[in-house]
């Protein structure tokens, strides 16, 4: 097992070598996004149904459920359920965006070792290049892989938001 880890944290390491240090920020924004996004499918499937049955219980306990000032009631905690709901949702959907920019800063810093090593070495070592290209692309590969393994996630934890709203809306009945 510590062999494993060993040469896991070899492998990653060296991938941070060849496409540069740009990739410590693609992985700590994929980190970020990731504790954010865990943090709300806790929150969703976990505290909010709590929540929503004591808002609904206390909804039905209510004598007045008609008048002017109930629904006024009842849309502040609508209210505050969707905005718990929905909290943190644009840092996830920020994250996802930042992930593809920060890959293409790699690009360009990649981009600039490549035209420095030209200047120097000339155009006729490729090889001398090749380290170059390689941070050129790597942290682009990067920063997509990051965004995309969010994204899938953010879309679905989205959807699962906005159900658990109108579930609320449904479930609290005004005459």
């Amino acid at each position: 097992m510590q062999l494993y880890l060993m040469g896991l944290w070899e492998t990653v390491r060296d991938f941070i070598g060849t496409g540069g240090d740009v990739l410590y920020m693609v992985f700590a924004a994929l980190l970020i996004m990731w504790i954010v996004m865990v943090e709300r499918w806790w929150y969703l499937l976990g505290v909010f149904p709590k929540e929503r049955e004591q808002i609904i219980n206390e909804w039905n306990d209510r004598k007045d459920t008609t008048s002017w000032y109930a629904h006024r009631i009842r849309d502040a905690w609508i209210s505050q359920a969707s905005e718990k709901l929905s909290a943190r949702m644009l840092v996830l959907k920020t994250m996802i965006a930042i992930c593809p920019l920060i890959g293409l800063l790699g690009t360009v810093t990649g981009m600039i070792t490549v035209f420095e090593i030209m200047a120097v070495q000339g155009t006729g070592n490729p090889r001398l290049m090749a380290g170059g290209i390689s941070m050129a692309t790597i942290p682009t590969m990067a920063g997509m892989v990051a965004a995309l393994s969010g994204m899938f996630f953010v879309q679905r934890l989205d959807a699962r938001v906005k159900a658990a709203k109108e579930d609320l809306i449904d479930n609290l009945p005004h005459h």
